[in-house]
């Protein structure tokens, strides 16, 4: 175990920019109470990114808590369509060594490289920390060779 404490990177919700074209239809043909709901439902998304794990919690009334050690992320893709990217958005696509989780999307938010460079080095500062490194055979591997046990 590691000493130093878990320190929050990031913290926020999904931005309503996912939902503009909904919205906008609202305005026009579709009916409010669905733009409504979807507003409730990406409300209640809360995404966590401290130095040690990744941690999702989704829900309106039961909540569901998902959450990726930083040590299984293999790779970052930064994705940045053109309408998130007019509201300064993008999707952060993870790919992890998780089996619950290979891919994990974070769908609407910021687009600062300062918050995917600290990502980058909290997921690089865990896996020295844990003593494992990512072998190109596609799974976690711990200084002394072995699989790490799950």
């Amino acid at each position: 175990m590691s000493d130093t404490p878990e320190e929050t990177i990031w913290k926020g919700t999904p931005s309503a920019a996912l939902d503009f074209w909904l919205n906008l239809g609202c305005l026009l043909i579709l009916p409010i109470p669905w733009a409504l709901a979807r507003w409730i439902q990406r409300r209640n998304t809360l995404i966590e990114i401290t130095t040690e794990r990744l941690r999702t919690t989704t829900g309106v009334m039961s909540k569901k808590v998902e959450e990726l050690e930083l040590y299984r992320v293999r790779d970052t893709t930064f994705l940045q369509p053109l309408m998130l990217r007019l509201f300064g958005l993008g999707n952060l696509q993870l790919t992890t060594d998780d089996a619950t989780t290979p891919t994990l999307l974070l769908a609407g938010i910021p687009a600062e490289q300062p918050l995917r460079d600290k990502l980058r080095k909290a997921v690089e500062a865990c896996r020295d920390r844990k003593r494992t490194r990512v072998s190109e055979l596609g799974r976690a591997v711990d200084a002394d060779g072995d699989a790490p046990t799950r």
